[in-house]
């Protein structure tokens, strides 16, 4: 199983971005999927989840109205849409897939991570 997630990089704040997140040999229609973001020295922090039919989604407090999941199943494929950044939104964004096929918000529910990719807002 692999999750390459893509579309980090350097903005200013109030730039936007949109990271993608693409699976290969996995069932990806019967997992749900999540972001996740974490800052060197810091806990992983949850971002955003989607279900397997993208009829559940949840996302962090810190980054609702301003963040949206999205998958394309067809694809195999998960989004994050980031708009309105900011400096504390500077971090490593990690997608994973949970077997639950939920969104879920606990990370140790996830069982395959992706790589991450680095984002970072400066002001």
């Amino acid at each position: 199983v692999q999750l390459q997630a893509s579309g980090g990089g350097l903005v200013q704040a109030g730039d936007s971005l949109r990271l993608s997140c693409a699976a290969s040999r996995l069932r990806f229609s019967a997992y749900g999927m999540g972001w996740f973001r974490q800052v060197s020295g810091k806990e992983r922090e949850f971002v955003a989840a989607v279900s397997r039919s993208a009829g559940q989604i949840y996302y962090a407090d810190s980054v609702k109205g301003r963040f949206s999941i999205s998958r394309d199943n067809a694809k195999n494929t998960v989004y994050l849409e980031m708009n309105s950044l900011n400096p504390d939104d500077t971090a490593v964004y990690y997608c994973a897939a949970n077997p639950t096929a939920y969104a879920i918000t606990t990370a140790n529910l996830y069982r395959y991570w992706g790589q991450g990719t680095q984002v970072t807002v400066s002001s």
